[in-house]
């Protein structure tokens, strides 16, 4: 039966409204019982058809059960055959119990060696059994090698479907507060036409309008140049010089996505990220340094890892820098790379990385 309930949450959570569900699980349960009956030869013929021998009651799942052996048959049609049935002797509270079974012949080391096992699950009560009323023929067990010493052991699985079921409740809210889509109206804030930026950027000789607060809110460098002692009363309007219009616009799309543009793929992903990472200490955005250091780093190779170590040095890349010094020092890489004109420049202008990436292939 569900329920609901209301409650208040801080900053409107998902608290405000719940809904109770109860979620039943069936338990299973498994065991098993052998039927030894020794001196076979002297049961069969003198009990008759629809006559039988029950075992002694034995417990699965908190219930008494017993099996009926009938070494004759149960009917005409199965007088030549042993029939067997299994049944419930005591149900408890229940008045139905849900059961599988299967009845076994056990050899003289205890492997079953003929078995039948009920086609579905099967509803028992104190009235009803269910079993195989040709469970196998007398002459094919008489005749079979497994059948030594005037023995019988039959032994019956079950795996049982407790009617004492698991009760577990949980709440699941009404009301979902969905993920943050303030990064989707910022995007669209940029471009829409109707609502003008009050910043214009020229770059390369394309032009961009942005909104001077956000650009403020989302960069210590650009709070200053618009907003500090020192900004400049041309300032609305700013020349961005060393840098392709389509870096810059990238560049404006994470500004106000929290995201890159997902045009970019292989080398031009690559290109873009290089120009991006100068670009974000250029304006003291760490969040987007990290963002392209982490896509270069899939992008070394032995053509490029001399560069991009250089790189990573003059902009204070250290994650980029230590993933460039450990593909370098790797013996299959190195005699590549040095080679290269990245490395020669490399060793011309920064002969610090050298020192660093000797005690890299020292350790």
């Amino acid at each position: 039966m569900a329920s609901s309930s209301v409650g208040t949450g801080r900053d409107g959570d998902s608290t405000a409204a719940t809904t109770t569900t109860t979620i039943f699980r069936p338990e299973i349960v498994t065991g098993s019982h052998i039927l030894d009956i020794q001196g076979y030869s002297k049961t069969k013929g003198l009990i008759g058809v629809g006559n039988h021998v029950c075992s002694c009651a034995f417990a699965v799942g908190g219930h008494s059960w017993c099996i009926w052996y009938f070494p004759d048959g149960m009917n005409e049609s199965s007088e030549d055959c042993i029939s067997v049935r299994l049944r419930l002797v005591d149900p408890g509270d229940d008045s139905e119990v849900m059961a599988e079974y299967t009845f076994s012949l056990l050899d003289q080391d205890s492997e079953p060696w003929h078995s039948s096992k009920s086609s579905m699950v099967r509803f028992f009560d104190s009235e009803w059994m269910w079993g195989f009323d040709c469970f196998i023929e007398r002459e094919g067990l008489e005749s079979s090698p497994h059948f030594q010493g005037d023995r019988l052991r039959i032994r019956c699985d079950i795996t049982m479907v407790a009617n004492k079921i698991i009760a577990e409740t949980t709440t699941k809210p009404l009301l979902v507060v969905p993920p943050s889509d303030l990064h989707q109206h910022l995007g669209d804030l940029l471009r829409n036409a109707k609502v003008r930026g009050d910043v214009k950027f020229k770059v390369g000789g394309k032009k961009f309008r942005a909104h001077r607060n956000i650009l403020a809110v989302r960069s210590s460098v650009f709070m200053a140049e618009l907003y500090g002692k020192m900004k400049e009363k041309k300032a609305a309007r700013i020349r961005i010089k060393d840098m392709e219009p389509t870096v810059f616009e990238a560049f404006l799309h994470f500004i106000y996505n929290d995201s890159l543009p997902e045009d970019d793929k292989g080398d031009s992903r690559m290109a873009m990220a290089q120009h991006l990472l100068v670009v974000a200490d250029r304006y003291n955005m760490e969040r987007l340094k990290l963002i392209c250091q982490v896509i270069l780093q899939d992008y070394i190779d032995t053509d490029n890892a001399a560069t991009m170590m250089v790189l990573a040095e003059q902009h204070g890349c250290h994650g980029l820098k230590q993933a460039c010094l450990r593909f370098i020092a790797s013996p299959c890489n190195m005699k590549v790379i040095m080679a290269t004109e990245g490395f020669e420049y490399l060793t011309r202008s920064f002969p610090s990385l050298l020192k660093e990436l000797a005690d890299n292939i020292a350790v």
